[in-house]
């Protein structure tokens, strides 16, 4: 039995469901930021970094040490395996405050093989403006495990070279945002749309009056907001509460070219076309075969290889979309016709190209 690809099909639009605005939008300027630094790992038991092949280590090493006190003679270079050179970053939530938390997820950057039971040294954590926003410290937490026998055989699980270290960074610094700043709050649509944009508007115009909202563009709705911080939090918090109907997803096909999965929008439809589809294998088979001459003959044994071409092809019918088909029609009709993952592409792509797709074919 052949297997078609999976379908993942919306069916279901009959009722559309309202949604919350605070599901369908972001507040414009209320972001995360990322945050980078580099360190130190060390207490390693053996599993940090080969000094002689990772120079930078010995170096940020002589640097932390010069830092208090201690100088190492310029030709000697310590040959310490309990240490490893790792980048660290985070996410700094928006409105984070002095003193407040985040975690960390401390990586490599060496040939260490594992940073199970190391602890990360004090590192400053910068923000793309080369400011420092938090110091991250602690111990780590590494979900994975590698073991080495003496005869090279080695056995990993999950990934030893990195790491995590929960409430790892303390911030240092606020990031500055816009929400309190101006007389509107902005929001922007996570799915640009002009009806959605529209009847988000027209919603809280409804609610709180006219002339309160409007629609900038397909993704920005500017709404008047009190000015006063306090106040201004309570009216968000009213706002993205309050429930609208977006407006419908273009009609799209979705295709995973490398796991054959296909996502079929429900506006979807196809124009009268007609399909053709089948699939020609051709076998050859190889068998080899040894003539031996008669005894006291004098001749020589021979090898010689025999080859067998067998040629199969499905006998798949031709089957016709008529106008404005519904989408379960189509799947029916390719289900028909046995298609694989590779096939069902082929056939949408010239569905598309001779006009009798009415959607966008979109292939990852």
């Amino acid at each position: 039995m052949r297997l078609l690809s999976i379908f993942l099909l919306f069916l279901l639009p009959l009722a559309a469901q309202a949604e919350r605005i605070k599901d369908l939008t972001e507040i414009q300027g209320v972001r995360s930021n990322q945050l980078v630094g580099y360190g130190l790992v060390v207490g390693l038991d053996g599993t940090g970094d080969q000094t002689a092949q990772t120079p930078f280590t010995v170096q940020s090493l002589k640097s932390m040490l010069a830092q208090y006190g201690i100088t190492l003679p310029a030709n000697v270079n310590p040959q310490v395996k309990n240490i490893a050179a790792v980048s660290i970053h985070a996410e700094l939530p928006p409105f984070a405050k002095i003193g407040q938390k985040i975690d960390v997820t401390v990586s490599s950057l060496g040939n260490a093989k594992s940073l199970r039971g190391g602890s990360l040294l004090m590192t400053p954590l910068k923000g793309a403006d080369g400011r420092i926003y938090a110091i991250a410290q602690g111990n780590l937490v590494v979900g994975g495990l590698g073991v080495e026998g003496q005869d090279g055989s080695r056995v990993t699980i999950n990934i030893p070279s990195a790491g995590r270290i929960p409430n790892g960074a303390t911030v240092e610094k606020e990031v500055q945002n816009p929400f309190a700043l101006g007389d509107y709050i902005t929001l922007n649509l996570k799915r640009p749309d002009f009806t959605t944009a529209k009847r988000l508007s027209d919603t809280i115009n409804r609610v709180l009056g006219p002339d309160n909202a409007f629609a900038q563009d397909s993704v920005t709705v500017k709404i008047r907001a009190p000015q006063d911080v306090s106040q201004r939090v309570g009216f968000m918090s009213f706002v993205e509460n309050l429930e609208f109907q977006p407006g419908e997803a273009p009609a799209r096909v979705i295709v995973n070219s490398r796991t054959g999965t296909v996502v079929i929008g429900n506006r979807v439809r196809v124009y009268p076309a007609a399909v053709s589809h089948g699939n020609m294998t051709v076998t050859i088979t190889n068998t080899n075969q040894v003539s031996q001459p008669e005894p006291l003959s004098g001749g020589e044994t021979v090898q010689t290889v025999q080859s067998q071409v067998e040629v199969t092809q499905d006998n798949n019918r031709m089957f016709l979309f008529n106008a404005g088909v519904t989408l379960d029609e189509i799947v029916r009709a390719v289900n028909q016709v046995g298609a694989s993952p590779g096939d069902l592409v082929a056939i949408l792509e010239s569905l598309k190209q001779v006009g009798a797709l009415s959607a966008e074919l979109i292939i990852i």
